[in-house]
């Protein structure tokens, strides 16, 4: 059987991508095509499932809609509050729901590289995180950058709230060895590259991830939404989704 699959934001960049990219994997039809100022329970009461790359703003009301009527989700948004956040985990616990800052395959190895690096290299080096992207994006620093900054806060056993420093401006004093530097770029048309940086007297290594195109973000939305359909209620991500776990 189809999976009957609703895209919310359809009329951004993502949500077109989703729709031509969905148009070429057998077995999925989008079955409601929503964004702002359309009837999103009408497109719902048609679907299998949902993905979502509108805004972080509609989040609670995606959230309680798929919940009352039992649907996949998978979230594309980025930039929620610590109360959005947890909204995610409390319907996470009545239906399946795949939550990543980032739906690329090569992102996901950047992860999954950037966890060993930092377990192998140790305190002795350190972290920073640079992410750049188009003049447009509104939310900084991005979901990818925040979710490598909550991997590598935890090989470091620190917390991304005390621990994360977000750019650096006048004397700060020199650099402290717990604090992993982040810091955002913006400019022109670019997709999204992120580097993350391990520095330590006499050597540097860099693991760097660079997207050229918007239709690996959307394959990879896909590939999580049919592996999600018919799992037990849970927060997954695209590690999940992957078998890098």
């Amino acid at each position: 059987m189809d999976l009957r699959l609703l895209i919310n934001g359809s009329h951004g960049r993502m949500g077109q991508m989703l729709i031509a990219c969905a148009k070429e994997i057998p077995g999925v039809i989008v079955s409601a095509a929503i964004d702002a100022g359309d009837d999103f329970p009408a497109g719902l009461a048609q679907s299998d499932a949902v993905i979502d790359f509108s805004h972080h703003s509609t989040c609670e009301t995606v959230l309680a809609a798929c919940v009352a009527g039992k649907k996949t989700l998978v979230i594309g948004t980025t930039g929620h509050s610590d109360a959005q956040v947890a909204a995610i985990h409390a319907a996470a616990k009545q239906i399946p729901v795949v939550f990543s800052g980032n739906y690329s395959t090569g992102v996901n190895a950047l992860y999954w590289l950037s966890r060993k690096a930092a377990e192998i290299l140790g305190p002795d080096f350190d972290i920073e995180i640079t992410e750049t992207h188009h003049r447009m994006k509104k939310d900084a620093p991005s979901g990818t950058a925040k979710n490598l900054a909550e991997i590598l806060a935890e090989v470091r056993k620190l917390q991304y709230n005390s621990d994360i420093r977000h750019g650096r401006h006048g004397d700060v004093g020199a650099r402290t060895k717990t604090e992993i530097g982040m810091h955002a770029v913006r400019g022109g048309d670019v997709v999204g590259d992120h580097t993350v940086l391990f520095a330590a007297p006499g050597e540097r290594i860099e693991l760097t991830h660079k997207a050229s195109g918007r239709e690996i973000f959307a394959r990879g939305a896909l590939r999580a939404v049919l592996w999600a359909h018919g799992k037990p209620p849970g927060l997954y991500t695209m590690q999940d989704v992957l078998g890098l776990k």
